[in-house]
Formats: C-alpha cells, structure tokens, sequence
C-alpha cells in the first residue's frame, strides 16, 4: 500500500459508496483503487460512465437508483453529473461544471485514448463537435433541483439539499474553475491544496475529513470535542510548529477538532491573519471548525490543549486542559503519545 495511505475499517462501514469517473477515465480509475484501500469495510460502486453524455447521465441516475448509495463522490466530469443526482450525500471534487468549454479549451476534441481500461476493451473515442454540444447540453441540466432553475426566481437550492453536497476545489487547479458558481447554489465550498487530479497524500489530507464528518452526521455520531488553541499550532514568527499537522492529522482519526483563537475584539488584521494561516496550513479541516472565542474556559468540550502561559486562564474549562509547552506537554509528539494511550477516550 502506499505510503500515504492509510486503512479505516470503520469509516463508512457497511455502507455504499458509489464512484463517478472523470473525462476519459473508467471504473478502473486509481481513485477506485485508492477508495478500496482507504475503506475495506465500504462497497465501492463504479461503473464506466458512456461517451454519449445523455446516455452517461441516464445510465448514472439507474445505477444511483438501484444501488442507493451512502454517498457518491464525482471527480471533474464526474462532479457534473453528481451534481445531478439529487437525494444522495455527494462530494463534488474540481466539478466540471462547463465540461464543454473545458473540452474546447483543454484540447479534449479529436481523437482521445482512454485513461484507463474499459470494461468494453475500447481504447479509442473521437469527440466531435456534434458530441461536444450534447455536454453542453447536460452541462446546463446542473442546479435544476426538482427540475427548475431556481435561481431565476431570486431562490437557491433547499437547505436541506445544499446539506448534502460538499464541492471541493484544487487552489492550484489548472483545468476547471468553477467554484464561484458551485457556491451561487450550494454553502459547504472549501479550498484544498492541491490541482485537478489529486495524489494519495492530498487525497487523505482533504477528502477524507470530509468523508468522515459525511459518516459521524449519517450515524449521529459525537466523538469527543478536542479544543486547540491556534498558538499551539504556531511559533511566534507565525511558522507551523514542528508535527503540528501530524497531531492534527492523527486526531482527527478519533476525534471532532475546533480550532480556537483569541476573540479579535475589532482587530481586523489579526481576524485575517488567523483565517488566513488557518486556511494555509490547517486547511480543510479548519473548514466550519474555526472558533474566536473571548473566554476559552467556557467553552463545552472534552479536552482544551492551550499554551502554558494561558492555562492559569482557562481553569474553568470542565474538560482535561492541556498546557501546551510544560514539562509534561512540551511538543506536539508528546501529545499524539498521550492521546495515543488514551484509545479515543
């Protein structure tokens, strides 16, 4: 198995998670690959999408219906058409909403080879202008929850559909760039860092929180609340501190992380400074977990892990406090060894 890549036997555990595969790919994507390894204990659902768009788009709706997913995941082209499978938990990654202008722009008309092996053995398909209008087409079949553009009338999506949908966007993505009219429809838009296909580590580091924030809120699931305090995570010249990320990384396994920083109290620029390295280096498991808080201490939770010059400040946290920087807590791998003992307690 690769490096990067880790096994969750209890993440989607007896559930159904249903794949769909970018332009000129197949179900024999590496991301299929990289699904069964992260979730042995899921059924992974992927089937080669047709060139035809309509059909691609039929045969998708037939397969989500019959297969009911837990969640669908769509990769490019295949954020486009999970877009349109309504009713479902889905997470659109670099969705290529306007596939047909990406086509006329990327090189993607004329004689194209497959990806990846079809199940059909054909290697081969020629995208013509014809076909490149019928994407067009399905293209604008997008947001048309209950079958009408709802936007023309002032209204988006209903709340409880936006719910459902996560739209993950590569900041480095040099393909689609459509995050601004994903966010014209749906609330839960994050920035990852990464392009428009995205490798193993980039693939644990922001799909996989997602995944599970996806699995706790199917299950009502409550893991036990860690609180961290932003100064915990850097150094006074503002540079992560030394496996800061990989405390992160390991806790999130177990744990519902917030991150806390001190109420800005109208300091603008401290407020943009701290969303700002928050979405740099934390990144998409900072997204909705980002607090400002004037009193720490009141906040409801099961662990505070906060500097050691603050901890006299927060004895009234009802929880464990942690003082981050005493003999006892003096870095963040003596932290992953304490809550490695403690077993998701």
């Amino acid at each position: 198995m690769n490096e990067y890549v880790k096994q969750y036997p209890d993440l989607m555990k007896g559930k159904k998670v249903m794949y769909v595969h970018g332009f000129a790919s197949s179900a024999k994507s590496g991301t299929v690959t990289r699904l069964r390894e992260l979730l042995p204990s899921a059924e992974i659902v992927a089937e080669d999408i047709p060139i035809d768009p309509h059909e691609g788009i039929k045969m998708l709706k037939e397969l989500a219906e019959k297969e009911q997913p837990d969640l669908i995941i769509g990769t490019s082209m295949g954020g486009m058409y999970a877009e349109q499978l309504y009713g479902f938990d889905r997470i659109l990654i670099n969705p290529a909403f306007q596939i047909a202008d990406t086509m006329g722009e990327h090189g993607m008309m004329g004689k194209q080879t497959f990806l990846n092996p079809r199940k059909d053995g054909v290697q081969e398909f020629i995208m013509t202008k014809a076909l490149c209008k019928e994407y067009r087409a399905v293209q604008e079949e997008c947001f048309l929850f209950g079958g009408e553009r709802r936007e023309e009338r002032g209204e988006r999506i209903p709340d409880e559909e936006q719910k459902r949908v996560w739209g993950l966007f590569g900041d480095e993505d040099p393909l689609v760039h459509t995050q601004e009219l994903f966010e014209q429809h749906y609330s839960q838009s994050v920035s990852f860092h990464g392009e428009h296909r995205m490798n193993d580590r980039v693939f644990m580091e922001s799909v996989v929180p997602v995944i599970r924030w996806i699995d706790d809120r199917q299950e009502g699931r409550e893991r036990p609340i860690i609180y961290i305090g932003i100064e915990t995570l850097r150094d006074a010249r503002n540079q992560q501190r030394s496996s800061a990320m990989k405390a992160v990384r390991f806790l999130l396994e177990t744990y519902n992380l917030y991150f806390v920083a001190q109420a800005p109290n109208y300091d603008l620029d401290y407020y943009k400074n701290v969303l700002e390295w928050t979405r740099e280096v934390v990144n998409v498991p900072a997204y909705g977990h980002l607090l400002f808080a004037e009193e720490p201490s009141l906040l409801l939770g099961d662990y505070l892990i906060m500097p050691e010059a603050s901890h006299s400040r927060t004895s009234d946290f009802m929880g464990t406090r942690i003082a981050f920087g005493s003999d006892t807590f003096k870095t963040w791998e003596d932290i992953i060894t304490f809550f490695s003992r403690l077993g998701g307690q």
